[in-house]
């Protein structure tokens, strides 16, 4: 795709008529794969993960739109591996298991998914429920077989490696029991930030808990002319900024539902609701000045935009002091586009696209 089909407004209109389409596609063909697991539970927690989630698999998908991506190649990417992510959350988080073993193992379906020349390991070896259907594989298989197909994928092969391995620290430690979790993340965390020291702990766990990077190295990976200035300065914008961005404002937006249930959320830890504000504003304002020095400046400035926007454009972002906080934020990162887009994602839940 050339430069010049990445403005904001074109790339909402190609993301919603031409990549959800697909998106959907994909999503039906994988359902088909996880049914009739003589362990029936791992049928239902697949299933749910597809249904419940599929706006996980919608949201990274617009780096399909990503310039010189091929789109349909990059969807079938995007949407195997966050099946993957979501599957195995659901795998950790519903099943009633706290074994750390049996989740670290589990998350080497995700390392194999981006590893070229890899054998798929025993990914149900500690846990209790082993008999999918060979479901798990299939979707490790789909990612390889996209990956295999990148002209510069030598060149972004580390950073992947580097952001699934931290992905699964975070969801090997965040689903333990809550006596705990808190403590394993905290002892954790802290070793990291020495390289990071703009933000917290759990500022740092956030980060690591996107896909938004992961999917980024993929897209840019089909220019044959990617160099390694261009991943590093992905690299630094993605993480922590822009990834740190998207998981501070789904864990913003589900803090009271969270808390109600004992569920681990990251914004719980600031001190109150002003200091969420401002630590959101500035992971924005971060996140922005970082897309500047982009090679495709436009492109990621709307991708932030466009979190904003769909995040607070839930009702949760407007229910007791949110409604101040998310207004607040919203004004805080521009009129202009942000506006329009929330105005977007607000009729696209409506229409229940999303």
């Amino acid at each position: 795709m050339d430069q010049k089909y990445i403005s904001g407004t074109k790339l909402i209109t190609r993301y919603v008529y031409r990549v959800f389409p697909l998106v959907n596609k994909e999503l039906h063909k994988i359902a088909g794969l996880c049914i009739n697991s003589k362990d029936r539970i791992l049928s239902d927690l697949a299933l749910r993960s597809i249904q419940k989630k599929k706006f996980h698999a919608q949201g990274g998908s617009v780096y399909a739109l990503y310039p010189k991506a091929h789109m349909d190649e990059t969807v079938k990417f995007i949407v195997s591996f966050q099946t993957i992510s979501d599957y195995l959350d659901n795998l950790c988080d519903s099943a009633g298991i706290y074994d750390e073993k049996a989740f670290r193992q589990l998350h080497y379906a995700m390392q194999d998914a981006v590893t070229l020349g890899s054998k798929n390991s025993d990914y149900y070896r500690f846990y209790p429920y082993k008999e999918d259907n060979g479901y798990l594989n299939a979707l490790v298989d789909r990612c390889k077989k996209q990956i295999a197909k990148l002209p510069s994928y030598d060149l972004i092969k580390e950073p992947l490696k580097k952001q699934v391995e931290l992905y699964s620290d975070l969801q090997s430690l965040k689903h333990l029991s809550v006596n705990t979790r808190e403590k394993k993340l905290q002892s954790w965390s802290i070793g990291y930030l020495p390289q990071y020291k703009e933000i917290s702990t759990w500022e740092f766990s956030a980060a690591t808990g996107s896909t938004l990077n992961i999917f980024l190295h993929f897209a840019s990976a089909w220019d044959r002319h990617l160099t390694k200035e261009d991943v590093r300065s992905n690299e630094k914008a993605y993480f922590p900024w822009i990834n740190g961005l998207h998981i501070l404002l789904d864990y913003y937006i589900d803090y009271a539902e969270d808390i109600e249930t004992n569920e681990l959320n990251f914004t719980s830890y600031y001190n109150d609701q002003k200091e969420c504000e401002k630590r959101l504003m500035y992971f924005t304002d971060s996140s922005l000045n970082a897309c500047a020095g982009l090679k495709y400046p436009e492109f990621h400035t709307t991708i932030v935009k466009g979190l904003l926007a769909m995040y607070l454009s839930d009702p949760k972002a407007y229910k007791g002091f949110n409604r101040f906080t998310s207004k607040s934020i919203l004004r805080n990162s521009g009129r202009t586009n942000t506006y329009f887009y929330h105005k977007v994602c607000k009729v696209l839940r409506l229409s229940g696209a999303i």
